[in-house]
């Protein structure tokens, strides 16, 4: 993403008084790989009068945004109590061993990342997954990989 962007993004939400979390949301959004680059953080930074570590460590504090590339589809693992005692475990080793990937990494073909997070707000459906923006809950190894497997059929097509 280029200066003209990321510049256009923080007009859009304010300039200079344009919450920094808010921003980086953005611009990781409009960003190919939904990622922050480190153009990017060095460009906010400059944009917006702070410092660079302010925006690493704003960053880097927040699951919800990567400072490396990520799929095309982000995938969440639940791993707070209700859902490790629902069977998490289960669909964990379902999903990696679907994707050929472990937490942290992105499949060779660009189309998932595997992420874990604390809790996605959703022990009532446990054990549970979020891809992108989508909750998927009471989960079996069979129906996380039926949910996998609708994906990839979506990206054959052409539909995403």
């Amino acid at each position: 993403m280029g200066t003209a962007e990321i510049k256009f993004i923080i007009k859009q939400l304010g300039e200079k008084k344009a919450p920094l979390l808010q921003v980086l949301l953005a611009i990781q959004d409009a960003t190919p790989g939904k990622y922050l680059s480190e153009e990017a953080v060095n460009e906010i930074a400059r944009i917006l009068e702070v410092s660079r570590c302010r925006v690493y460590s704003t960053a880097s504090f927040y699951s919800e945004i990567s400072l490396k590339p990520r799929g095309l589809h982000l995938i969440r693992v639940c791993t707070n109590s209700p859902c490790e005692n629902a069977g998490k475990e289960e669909i964990h080793n379902a999903i990696e061993q679907e994707l050929g990937i472990t937490i942290g990494q992105t499949t060779p073909d660009g189309i998932f990342t595997l992420e874990s997070v604390n809790c996605l707000g959703a022990c009532f459906m446990s054990p549970a997954i979020k891809v992108d923006d989508t909750l998927y809950g009471n989960l079996t190894p069979e129906s996380v990989v039926s949910v996998l497997n609708s994906f990839r059929k979506e990206q054959s097509y052409g539909c995403i």
